[in-house]
């Protein structure tokens, strides 16, 4: 049995606190991944923290990311079959169709920007700027001279998009890698990419020298191991974070098969300082270890004229800060190079602290400052009373856990680091989602032609993607054969009445057990022409709950507050599917007995009918507040018909107080609070 939980072990949460979630790329609508694997959750805790901690004391930021060379290559495709709108208009058409999604999944950001639009673009572009020129003045900038691809019969460089080819981690099977890096997220050289093909001429494109800024990354090895395992000790942070980055932490090496053996041994004089590891059983490979990614970058070239092919290991390496690509962030040439735009990877790990700049500004702009108990940027992220939490997909660890630490570190400027919740990935009919599969994954905006969002919204956030990636498999999109209709045709599943959807799986909870719940509460005191029940007052009864009511609500409210402060969403979820299973039963059996009462003693029905109705308003209340974040718009049309405002009934401040001591709270007696007439066979949430 598990152990009850208590009041004095609840867990502490920041004053203020950011949350933000992912940016998709300028070049696409929203898929089903990130809307059910990242904005669902951020927007969850987002709605959990204004409601915990008083909406003025969260700012939810996330916005369009509209630089890079995804966009770029997107774009001039597109141009090829006659679009003639500038980029700028191609990233915003995209932003507002994202926009638009993310609305309809009732996705509520206080700021949903986008790097190169208005009104972020330009404090985009100041951010940029100020911690440029702080880096510098840190001392931990470099200009480098590294090779980028050069597509000789199209005459130009190439951007990273531009170029594909397999990637040289070791143990990636991803074949799709591009210049510096793969699919997966890996980082590399352009150098050390396999069998590079350029996008614009089908040929093999060559290598040439440009000057670049890079951020000195491994400079910060020993402050990010400390990190690290601070996360492995903090209860919190998923495990796929903290192995990510711990992958990333070992020294530079270089794998050789052991058929290269020979040819190795002939010019390993020449290599610079390295260690060589045999290898072990069967193992097909030997290692190559050097003292840092220098002497490694200067065993390619030796490697390379001594015939001997090689993989690179996971390790630090200079992380770079500007492209020579036209559509980016302008870099100022005070920053030692010229012409050059921000590479669009760390820019738009600051473009958060942008769009946060640009959310309380806007606020301050239109007279509603006071909607944020701030309005100064650096008490959101740099105070040790705030924290931001930055939801993620699991292939972007390596920027925000090993790049962004290590550059919010190096700022100098006490930014608070990151919770980094990181998902796995969301698979589509038990498959890694690819639009170019046989069953292509539908498009998000699509899945509200056949469910609700709130249905999604409980059944993404049921999946448990904090622990494995889990599959989406919508019946309506289900494709296999499940037998033979009447005229010998195949039958599909998603038209087969035997298969069952998992997505309304948690759409039952909520158009059965919460919705009969509600109901029976309002039914319950609703005033009847000729009923002379004492519990028909149209009014909330006074009353304390019972011992068995009590404790479940209390459980509950501990249970949902642990869970969500392990950002454990399937288990806060969990929580609530039993909290409402329980109080339904309860409601059921203790109605029927005060039914059965009444037809003998009227007044006893009446004292039975009023607790259970006490019970069941009070266990109705706080099963809404839990369930604000996950159904928001049916858990505030619950509200409605408490006739409470918002603001007081959704507030933490009220959830463990009794019903009692929450309506002395709004200035009023206890058994006088009236709530609105319900209609007839109502609805709070849609079948």
């Amino acid at each position: 049995m598990a152990s009850k939980l208590s009041r004095d072990t609840r867990p502490s949460w920041p004053r203020r606190a950011i949350v933000t979630a992912g940016m998709p790329y300028g070049n696409k609508n929203l898929h089903f991944g990130h809307v059910g694997g990242v904005f669902i959750p951020a927007d969850f805790f987002a709605r959990f923290l204004r409601d915990r901690l008083g909406a003025e004391n969260v700012l939810f930021v996330s916005g369009t990311d509209c630089y890079g060379s995804p966009i770029m290559e997107s774009y001039r495709k597109l141009c090829e079959t006659g679009y003639d709108k500038p980029i700028g208009a191609y990233v915003q058409e995209n932003h507002d169709r994202q926009e638009k999604t993310l609305e309809a999944y009732d996705i509520a950001c206080d700021l949903y920007a986008g790097s190169a639009l208005e009104p972020a673009a330009h404090v985009h572009e100041q951010v940029t700027d100020e911690i440029l020129h702080r880096l510098m003045d840190a001392g931990v900038l470099n200009k480098r001279s590294t090779l980028q691809f050069y597509d000789t019969q199209a005459g130009q460089f190439l951007n990273g998009r531009q170029v594909i080819g397999r990637c040289p981690i070791q143990g990636c099977k991803s074949e799709k890698a591009y210049a510096d890096e793969c699919d997966l997220g890996h980082q590399f050289e352009p150098e050390e990419l396999i069998a590079p093909i350029s996008q614009l001429s089908n040929t093999a494109p060559e290598l040439r020298p440009v000057e670049n800024l890079y951020f000195d990354l491994p400079a910060y090895l020993d402050y990010l191991k400390q990190h690290v395992d601070e996360l492995e000790h903090d209860g919190i942070t998923r495990s796929v974070v903290t192995k990510t980055m711990e992958e990333w932490l070992l020294p530079p090496v270089l794998y050789i098969q052991n058929k290269f053996r020979e040819a190795f041994d002939a010019i390993e004089a020449e290599l610079p300082a390295h260690t060589v590891e045999e290898p072990e059983g069967n193992k097909s490979s030997f290692t190559v270890v050097f003292p840092s990614w220098q002497e490694r970058d200067e065993a390619h070239a030796v490697l390379a004229k001594g015939g001997v092919r090689f993989r690179s290991g996971k390790a630090l390496v200079p992380f770079r800060i500007t492209g020579n690509i036209e559509w980016g962030v302008p870099v100022d040439d005070s920053c030692g190079c010229h012409g050059l735009t921000c590479w669009v990877w760390p820019e738009s790990l600051w473009a958060p602290i942008s769009f946060t700049r640009t959310a309380l500004a806007e606020a301050e702009r239109a007279g509603k400052g006071e909607r944020y108990a701030s309005l100064d940027w650096h008490d959101w992220w740099c105070s040790e009373d705030a924290h931001a939490y930055q939801f993620i997909g699991q292939d972007n660890i390596y920027f925000y856990g090993i790049a962004q630490t290590a550059l919010w570190a190096a700022l100098g400027c006490n930014m608070q680091q990151s919770t980094l919740v990181a998902n796995y990935h969301v698979l589509y009919m038990g498959k890694k989602a690819s639009s170019s599969s046989k069953t292509p994954p539908p498009p998000a905006s699509e899945l509200l032609e056949h469910y609700d969002a709130e249905q999604l919204r409980a059944h993404f956030l049921s999946l448990g993607l904090s622990e494995k990636p889990v599959s989406f498999s919508p019946k309506a999109y289900d494709l296999r054969e499940t037998g033979k209709n009447p005229d010998g045709t195949a039958l599909l599943a998603r038209d087969d009445k035997r298969v069952i959807d998992p997505v309304l799986k948690e759409g039952t909870l909520l158009t059965g057990v919460f919705n009969r719940l509600a109901r029976s509460c309002f039914y319950g005191v609703a005033e009847r022409e000729g009923d002379e029940s004492r519990v028909r007052t149209g009014c909330i009864p006074a009353g304390t709950a019972s011992a068995a009511a009590a404790d479940a609500i209390e459980q509950a409210v501990l249970g949902f507050e642990d869970a969500m402060h392990r950002f454990e969403f399937h288990r806060a979820l969990g929580v609530c599917d039993a909290f409402l299973r329980a109080a339904n039963k309860r409601w059921s059996d203790a109605s029927k007995a005060a039914k059965a009462a009444s037809a003998e003693d009227p007044a006893r029905g009446d004292d039975l009918m009023k607790q259970a109705l006490v019970d069941a308003f009070a266990e109705l209340r706080v099963a809404t507040v839990l369930m604000h974040g996950v159904v928001p718009r049916g858990c505030e049309l619950i509200c409605e018909y408490f006739d409470i405002a918002p603001e007081v009934f959704f507030s933490w401040d009220h959830v463990l107080e009794t019903t009692d001591e929450f309506v002395r709270a709004l200035g009023e007696e206890p058994g006088s609070h009236r709530v609105k007439v319900l209609p007839p066979r109502f609805d709070f949430f849609a079948y």
